[in-house]
């Protein structure tokens, strides 16, 4: 009896190996070997930003303006400091992401009216002036370099996509969450880095990730879709109305064609065709965004493809691709796709391709986090269930 609690309690560490594995590791090992921080200033145009988001390959950026004249999205105080005199030189006021742009663009007009958009006049707007059109962008987080990967994991699990991570911090403790920071530097670290970073280290995570999707609970099945006659702009505007990134396309049926379609729907049990993204909206200059935003989304996906097509080999576009899986795929199958196609969403079906939900990232994070901690608890208990000898 002795032998078999003994053995029963050294697989309850080994399972506990992975919260420890994950608090002992920082923030500061992810972001590293990171480029230097990609910014705009708060008085560039949207064109401009959009270039920057372009050129850099990136989907979101901060927004540095004069220090004092803003107060930082979320009451943020993130500050950029020279690194020989201490001055400060900047503050950051927000995040700026594609979602903003695209909900600018599609201005305060409702789903399905019909209106022309002067991409010109809109794009001349100042950055300044459309942070926090989307959610994402009335917050900015900083975080501690010293924070463990568990425990900024908490904060990413929320649904938080981006935080800037100071080159140095004075403070040593592990405080996950500065509001007032100023640094001579800082880095980005995002959602996806989180990703890639438990994909290199898998085998550190098996514990967790031989367990499908479906077993974990990180399939989300309020899943909200456009059709393939769904035009681009009521495509943007329905993203502006729920604050999405990537949106499903689904088959059209025959209630589709009886003039009242509703533009977002319920996707589940419907047949999955393609996903629409920010990232496709990137993809093409505003000149060819104004020529196809009364195009349907199938159109202007074939039309990007052909633009991507054409620059090959001169300008290098990333392209937003179409990864799923089923409910009893593995956790690591999933992280290990969607890292490699660097996708924030991969789409759940079932044998006959049908849509049944999704996994994100938040998902992901979320539950790779709880799990780690409750093997946790469930090792404190150990001691107590043990006889006394």
């Amino acid at each position: 009896m002795a032998s078999s609690s003994s053995e029963e309690m050294s697989k309850k560490k080994m399972k506990l190996s992975v919260g420890c594995w994950l608090r002992e590791r920082r923030v500061r090992d992810i972001v590293r070997e990171k480029r230097r921080l990609v910014e705009v200033p708060y008085n560039a145009t949207l064109s401009s930003t959009v270039n920057a988001l372009l050129a850099n390959n990136v989907v979101a950026v901060p927004v540095a303006a004069p220090p004092g004249r803003y107060i930082g999205a979320g009451g943020s105080m993130i500050l950029e400091s020279d690194p020989a005199t201490g001055a400060v030189r900047k503050q950051y006021i927000g995040i700026i992401t594609m979602l903003d742009v695209l909900v600018h663009i599609a201005g305060d007009e409702p789903l399905g009216a019909d209106c022309e958009v002067d991409l010109d006049r809109t794009m001349a707007s100042p950055v300044s002036s459309v942070i926090g059109h989307s959610l994402e962008g009335l917050t900015l987080w900083s975080l501690n370099p010293n924070t463990s990967i568990l425990d900024c994991m908490e904060t990413f699990s929320k649904g938080v996509h981006w935080a800037l991570v100071p080159v140095e911090s004075q403070a040593d403790d592990e405080i996950a969450v500065e509001l007032v920071k100023a640094s001579p530097g800082y880095r980005m670290l995002t959602q996806m880095d989180f990703l890639s970073f438990l994909q290199a280290n898998m085998n550190e995570l098996k514990d967790i990730t031989i367990h499908s999707v479906g077993e974990l609970e990180v399939v989300n099945e309020n899943v909200f879709a456009i059709t393939k006659n769904t035009k681009v702009i009521d495509a943007i505007r329905s993203m502006r109305s729920y604050s999405l990134g990537t949106i499903p396309v689904i088959s059209a049926d025959a209630s589709d064609d009886s003039g009242e379609e509703t533009i977002l729907q319920d996707g589940r049990g419907r047949s999955l065709i393609d996903a629409f993204s920010v990232i496709d909206l990137q993809s093409c200059s505003i000149a060819q965004l104004q020529s196809m935003l009364n195009a349907t989304v199938m159109e202007f996906k074939e039309r990007v493809s052909e633009i991507t097509a054409s620059t090959a080999g001169t300008v290098e576009k990333q392209s937003q691709n179409l990864i799923t899986c089923h409910s009893e795929t593995t956790l690591a199958q999933v992280i290990t796709e969607a890292a490699l196609a660097h996708v924030h969403r991969v789409w759940v079906v079932d044998e006959q391709g049908l849509l049944r939900g999704f996994v994100s990232l938040t998902d992901i994070l979320g539950a790779i986090r709880n799990k780690a901690l409750a093997s946790e608890n469930e090792l404190q208990d150990v001691p107590a269930t043990e006889p006394a000898i």
